[in-house]
């Protein structure tokens, strides 16, 4: 079984996802006009106005700090110290152009489901890839296969991932045995995830920031204390990325190919742009300015944070401690960013990495099952019975995560990201005409000083699809 895994993983990334990943992003960053760089300001003066909810969507703001609770997760940690150990120095080279060319496919996913939203039985906004799928292309079919595999990622085997490298970090740092972790995770995790939608926003609004803040000045604090090593590792992480080390030893294809396939593998399943994931949280975001292109700039927004700043962080971390040279072949994931640590603050680093870590993998594991639920509601009649088997199977996929072998859930994450990547990116590429028609509206109404408003009567190709009475007036505001 191991084998088949193994070989369906290898078939899908190699020869699919990593062409189809860089080629749509490159296709939407031309088409958009760059947008992520035209309008690189924006993504942050966009976010004055996103602090309100309203009866039935939460705000902007909790929108990206849900998304950014899902994102920033064991993927900033153990991900990325799995692609340093694995495809050397350059695949952080290759994690950052995936992230920049992956923020326009962003743009485009949380756009769309922006535009296709619903409101469910309790009056809520509920929306992405699914309903996108369902309404603007009517292809329902294409919905279900979707929800299917995301509700396998995120009600599942993502939750494992992000409980396993809590186990490990807290077994590396006090001994604590698998069960005992994965007891304490599941209860507190229980109690999250039963709140609901809302309490996962409030919990994440508050929470992600402080943590990345803290993460971001500590990595800051590292470099800067071994500020004679950036330019040494500058040019490591450089010629790394295009094989020059290995072309001397004459294995270049190899590292090289090691390097663009880790970088944007373990890139994507960090910052999650074309998967098909965050889109489901920003369709419930009361949008301001009242327009679908704004969630894709707050989107924009939480690719550039997830990864140039919060990955490039804990690269940071490794590289100028220099332990990735001096870690034998059994050391990596969390142990290798808690040695690294170690190495550069003593003995206090240790606690401080626990924690952060845990605050990381947990409003990851919040965030995922606030994706799953959303997700759910795409299957009719209204899923209340399923929605209590959801909770049941996503806390014992964390207590599995914690007794489970860690080669073997990131084979399982991988291909789940995969069938979600390959059918979410089917969807955007068909419905692109859409997105970047809505991006030019929105930026043409900007470009004249209105506030962007988007009325459905004035398209009346895509009103059509909608449901009545969406997008029929701006979003109140109170």
């Amino acid at each position: 079984m191991a084998e088949l895994f193994n070989f369906i993983d290898d078939l899908l990334w190699n020869s699919v996802l990593i062409y189809l990943l860089i080629g749509t992003g490159i296709w939407f960053t031309f088409r958009s006009g760059f947008i992520q760089f035209h309008y690189f300001g924006h993504m942050f003066s966009i976010l004055k106005g996103s602090g309100r909810a309203d009866a039935a969507g939460i705000s902007p703001f909790q929108a990206l700090c849900t998304t950014l609770a899902a994102r920033i997760g064991c993927g900033n940690l153990t991900g990325v110290t799995l692609s340093l150990v694995i495809g050397g120095p350059g695949a952080i080279f290759w994690m950052w152009l995936a992230a920049f060319i992956g923020m326009a496919t962003a743009f485009v996913e949380s756009t769309l489901a922006q535009l296709y939203k619903v409101r469910d039985s309790r009056g809520n906004y509920r929306g992405g890839p699914a309903w996108y799928m369902e309404k603007g292309l009517g292809l329902r079919w294409m919905g279900v296969l979707f929800s299917c595999f995301l509700l396998a990622g995120y009600g599942g085997i993502f939750n494992a991932v992000q409980a396993s490298a809590i186990t490990q970090s807290l077994h590396e740092a006090y001994g604590v045995a698998p069960y005992q972790a994965g007891l304490g995770l599941v209860a507190l995790s229980g109690l999250a995830i039963c709140g609901g939608l809302r309490l996962v926003a409030r919990l994440s609004q508050w929470l992600v920031p402080l943590m990345a803040l803290c993460y971001v000045l500590l990595a800051t604090w590292v470099a800067l204390n071994h500020v004679d090593r950036l330019g040494a590792v500058a040019t490591l992480v450089f010629n790394s990325a295009f094989g020059l080390p290995q072309a001397a030893s004459g294995i270049m294809g190899y590292g090289l190919s090691q390097a663009i396939f880790q970088g944007v593998q373990r890139g994507l399943f960090s910052n999650e742009a074309g998967m098909g994931s965050a889109p489901n949280i920003a369709a419930a975001a009361a949008p301001w300015p009242p327009h679908p292109a704004s969630q894709g700039y707050i989107q924009m927004l939480a690719v550039f944070i997830d990864t140039i700043v919060i990955c490039s962080a804990t690269a940071a971390i490794i590289l100028t401690s220099g332990v990735l040279e001096q870690a034998v072949p059994d050391i990596g994931g969390i142990a290798l960013i808690q040695r690294s640590l170690l190495a550069v603050t003593g003995h206090w680093g240790t606690p401080f990495m626990v924690f952060t870590l845990f605050i990381f993998a947990f409003t990851s594991i919040i965030g995922n099952y606030a994706y799953a639920e959303s997700s759910l509601q795409f299957f009719r009649p209204d899923p209340k019975r399923r929605v209590l088997i959801l909770r049941g199977v996503a806390l014992a996929m964390v207590m599995f995560g914690c007794l489970a072998e860690v080669p073997v859930l990131w084979r399982l994450a991988d291909l789940a990201m995969g069938l979600m990547t390959l059918t979410n990116l089917i969807a955007l590429l068909l419905l692109s005409r859409v997105a970047l028609m809505l991006a030019r509206d929105y930026n043409s109404q900007r470009a004249i000083g209105k506030l962007p408003t988007f009325y459905a009567a004035n398209f009346p190709s895509i009103a059509a699809q909608l449901p009545p009475g969406n997008w029929a007036r701006p979003t109140a505001r109170k």
